[in-house]
């Protein structure tokens, strides 16, 4: 139990100098260009697809759940800024975040674990070369960028299915569902939603890296690490997820007083 209590101790402690690490290499001394290329093409470009089509599903179950419950009460015209905003503030940050966990996530620990266990990586410390500026650094600053992006766009295909399915399969007028939205959506949800994102990129990037760059064991230790820091990232970001919500929605009379000229 002890050894337990001081193992996870020690990982905590290992995460928190991977971040700070991080965020020191990012600024003080960037990557290379073409590292960060690269890996923004991994994580952003060729996840397009996936993240197409879960948010265009998503929105689509939104639009017809919302259509199904509202229609009774006759407010079915409130469908289109329920799909809105429950894409921008909540389920889009976080069906994107799952998507690039199980896409990218997934594939960092399992390609930094396979280098670790075949000593890859001390061969780069023998050569001086810092590991963590050549190898998390470029993804951890890919990461941070694109996941806002990506959830921008799944947020926008989720819009465009609930908008497909309520007028076109409902015969909802199509004003209905359009002209609520710059009424009753605010700067701040959009903002609320990419910070969102901003926080899961970083959670993603920096747990699978460091999962993988601690892994030992061989063979098995890179399987281990790799279903390791995907629970362990859907964990966090459920969590991370509802204590944004309640602290940003507590903190929306004081944001837009002091910054209301952006929100």
């Amino acid at each position: 139990m002890k050894r337990s209590i001081l193992n996870a101790l020690a990982g905590v402690g290992g995460y928190t100098m991977l971040i700070i690490e991080c965020f020191w290499v990012s600024i003080r001394k960037p990557p290379s260009m073409n590292l960060i290329r690269n890996q923004m093409f991994l994580i952003g470009v060729s996840s397009f697809p996936v993240v197409a089509a879960t948010g265009f599903a998503t929105g689509m179950v939104l639009a017809a759940q919302a259509m199904f419950q509202l229609a009774g009460f006759g407010v079915s015209g409130a469908t289109g800024i329920m799909v809105t905003k429950a894409m921008l503030v909540e389920l889009g940050p976080v069906i994107t975040a799952f998507m690039v966990t199980g896409r990218v996530g997934a594939a960092m620990c399992a390609e930094l674990g396979t280098m670790a266990v075949t000593e890859q990586i001390d061969a780069l410390r023998s050569m001086t070369v810092n590991p963590i500026r050549y190898l998390v650094a470029p993804r951890f600053i890919a990461g941070t960028l694109l996941l806002p992006l990506l959830t921008l766009f799944s947020c926008m295909m989720g819009v465009l299915g609930g908008y497909l399915v309520a007028v076109h399969y409902y015969m909802l007028p199509s004003t209905e569902y359009l002209e609520p939205l710059p009424i009753h959506l605010e700067n701040f949800d959009l903002l609320m939603g990419l910070f969102k994102a901003l926080v899961f990129g970083i959670v993603i990037v920096t747990v699978s890296c460091y999962k993988g760059i601690t892994t030992s064991g061989g063979a098995k230790g890179v399987g281990k690490s790799t279903t390791n820091s995907v629970v362990i990232c859907y964990t966090i970001i459920l969590a991370l997820n509802f204590f944004l919500t309640v602290i940003l929605n507590a903190s929306h009379d004081f944001l837009v007083e002091h910054f209301g000229r952006w929100l």
